[in-house]
């Protein structure tokens, strides 16, 4: 049995690390909150955008364009597939990078030629390590998301797809899905999909400005201008809400790691006040036995 010294010693670290942990926590949520709030802030102009591709969608559905071309002349074991693969710069958050790298893994091992982006030391660190291949770093983006990254990261994957270094661009990311669960994603970004602007519809409020883009100069000219913008902007709000759910799984861990130290500190105050009332009879009984001696 542990002696009164050493529980006491116990108590003290397990004291500081709860101060530590209860102070991460605060700090998470007040980032959570910004985070929430920045992928808010971008949503119109990115919604804009879609109802314009949507649009012109359903006016020119015959339309021939480069940004949708499907490559289906090069075999599936031969296509050329890039992802991007955005983790967190440090750890402390539960599962949330083992399970983005998990998944990505999991993508790279099916048919194809990989070509791996990274966002995140923390994965830079376990490809490393695996020996996989890291063909590009973005830098100081998962922490800090911004407009100016993502179109560092859109103008690279896609000038990769017009020049036919890329046929397929993948970006793989962790999404909130609801307030208690988040979850790895993989979205397609390029090629573009038609399904996907057919299932959305067009939006009445937007439509007039839409038809002005629409006419002029031209359908495809439109997308050639746009659709880089709409690339950046899914790249973006995937960089955010990354940023968001690593935030809020760190929160999380620390919200468990305090909870769990207060359980520990009751079991070890527990065990220190029966053994110091152990001393303390025992010394009792020591006086008691001395005094009926004499």
């Amino acid at each position: 049995m542990s002696s009164m010294r050493e529980i006491r010693n116990r108590i003290k670290s397990i004291e500081d690390t709860m101060k530590i942990t209860n102070a991460m926590y605060l700090i998470s949520s007040t980032k959570l909150k910004k985070a929430k709030k920045t992928l808010e802030n971008t949503e119109p102009y990115f919604e804009l955008l879609q109802s314009t591709i949507t649009d012109i969608m359903a006016h020119s559905t015959e339309i021939p364009h480069k940004y949708f071309d499907k490559r289906a002349n090069v075999a599936e074991e031969k296509r050329k597939k890039g992802y991007i693969v955005v983790t967190g710069d440090k750890g402390l958050a539960g599962a949330y990078n083992h399970n983005v790298i998990k998944l990505a893994e999991e993508e790279m091992a099916k048919p194809g030629e990989n070509v791996l982006f990274l966002v995140g030391q923390v994965g830079a660190r376990a490809f490393s390590k695996a020996n996989v291949k890291i063909d590009m770093e973005f830098l100081y983006l998962a922490q800090k998301p911004s407009q100016y990254g993502a179109r560092s990261i859109a103008e690279t994957v896609i000038e990769a797809f017009r020049q036919k270094a890329l046929d397929e661009v993948y970006i793989i990311y962790t999404k909130m899905l609801s307030n208690a669960k988040i979850e790895p994603q993989v979205l397609q970004l390029l090629p573009l999909k038609r399904k996907t602007f057919e299932e959305l519809g067009k939006k009445p409020d937007t439509e007039d400005y839409v038809r002005i883009l629409w006419y002029s100069p031209s359908p495809k000219e439109v997308l050639d201008k746009i659709v880089p913008n709409y690339v950046k902007g899914l790249i973006y709000g995937a960089l955010v809400e990354a940023f968001a759910t690593q935030t809020y799984a760190r929160m999380t861990a620390m919200e468990s790691a305090t909870d769990n130290a207060k359980e520990m500190l009751q079991d070890l105050s527990l065990r220190y006040n029966r053994q110091r009332q152990a001393a303390i009879t025992q010394e009792i009984t020591e006086i008691a036995g001395g005094a009926n001696a004499l």
